[in-house]
């Protein structure tokens, strides 16, 4: 099988895509952005041939390399991993008839009110929304739902962009900052009460092949907003023991279903709380953060090959063992500025040491990056061990024990 993948390079892990791809027998054709001379040796040895465009988001550029290659081998698939890359890759693979992803699937999994109107039409439970590109129809929607209201970018990735306002005022405030009364599209929802997690699924045909449950503490909104938190998430090993989550694997078919989803990755938000589970949004792409990282170490398998397996394939090559649980904690700096130190490592590495996978300490002089920037934006730690409370406070003590100082 010949297999086209989008920007092979960047971010690192792009590049285990393309050596999984390689390793299950395909023949791998790498776009990207950057000059063949940067690749790495690895790259270099698993990709047949590589053609540099000015940007992987620009689909005249990237059709036009698409067609050319086609014009000298015959192409089995296109594939992209990165959401902001997902819509130009659907619509040159639509335009050049290449399975995979349609553009109308790619775009209700970008855009957030068109993607709830088909679940909601397909009976999945969502969070009341709508589309708004002014300032008359955020507040007609805040008039019939009520506060509080969630404001994003109708293709937000995470909290990006995101605003949550309990009365008029924050409302008014939120209009002027997201610019929707200057025109700018909005997802405005009814912001839901309760626990958030993700569900991520690798799909062959529709089917899921393999299926996976984190938990987020705190939630996201929460831990992208607030310097003190250390937040963390976690994979859990329950998920074919604990009967609660029957309910979150039908949602997740039914939502595979609905947008028309075939052979892909997919990484699904939900919440659970006072009005039951909910669906929150989903990408037709692995998650972010290298969850699937830690997919891999609790469960004794190469995930990357998994998602190489179901591409080429169309199946499975092994089993999850559920083994471990396993979870990253976010470690944020006590300021903004620079990497003066860390305090408590040596504690936790003493006490913890045989069931830390790894960690990322940038070292003294560093610039910190801003608590919105993400869970792997500073100093981070990720974990494994075979009990999931257990695991829960380990990452809770490393949360306490280690200090991120800077100056």
């Amino acid at each position: 099988m010949n297999v086209i993948f989008i920007e092979p390079s960047f971010p690192a892990n792009q590049a285990q895509f393309v050596r999984a791809l390689h390793e299950v027998g395909a023949t791998v054709i790498g776009v990207g952005e950057y000059p063949k001379e940067n690749l790495t040796d690895d790259l270099k040895r698993q990709l047949t041939h590589y053609e540099q465009v000015p940007s992987v988001v620009n689909e005249e550029a990237l059709r036009h390399a698409v067609k050319w290659i086609q014009g000298r081998v015959w192409v089995d698939r296109l594939e992209a991993t990165v959401e902001a890359h997902i819509m130009s890759a659907a619509r040159v693979r639509e335009s050049c008839t290449i399975p995979g992803t349609s553009v109308r699937t790619a775009y209700l999994c970008r855009d957030k009110p068109a993607m709830k109107e088909v679940l909601r039409e397909a009976g999945i439970p969502c969070a009341q929304s709508t589309a708004a590109s002014s300032a008359e129809e955020v507040r007609a929607f805040a008039a019939q739902v009520g506060f509080p209201l969630i404001l994003k970018p109708r293709d937000a990735a995470g909290a990006s962009g995101t605003h949550k306002v309990d009365n008029a005022e924050e409302l008014e405030a939120a209009i002027r900052v997201t610019g929707v009364d200057r025109g700018a599209g909005l997802a405005v929802e009814e912001f839901i009460e309760g626990h958030e997690g993700f569900y991520d699924t690798i799909a062959v045909n529709g089917e899921v092949v393999h299926e996976f449950v984190s938990h987020y503490y705190p939630n996201v909104l929460e831990a992208m907003r607030t310097r003190w938190i250390s937040p963390q998430f976690i994979a859990t090993n329950r998920l074919d023991s604990v009967a609660d989550y029957g309910e979150l694997k039908d949602m997740g078919r039914r939502v595979i279903k609905a947008l028309g989803i075939g052979t892909s990755a997919n990484h699904m938000e939900w919440f659970y709380g006072p009005k039951g589970l909910k669906f929150s949004e989903i990408g037709c792409r692995p998650p972010g953060v290298r969850a699937w990282d830690l997919y891999g170490a609790g469960n004794d398998m190469d995930i990357y090959r998994e998602w190489a397996m179901a591409v080429v394939h169309g199946h499975p090559g092994s089993k999850a063992s559920r083994r471990f649980a396993a979870g990253l904690i976010a470690l944020r700096p006590d300021r903004d500025g620079q990497i003066a130190g860390y305090e408590g490592l040596q504690e936790i590495q003493r006490k913890y040491g045989e069931w830390i996978l790894d960690f990322h300490l940038p070292p003294e002089g560093t610039s910190t990056q801003g608590v919105e920037a993400g869970y792997m934006a500073n100093a981070w730690v990720r974990m494994r061990h075979p009990d999931y409370d257990a695991l829960h406070g380990m990452l809770d003590e490393v949360g306490r024990t280690v200090k991120v100082r800077a100056r």
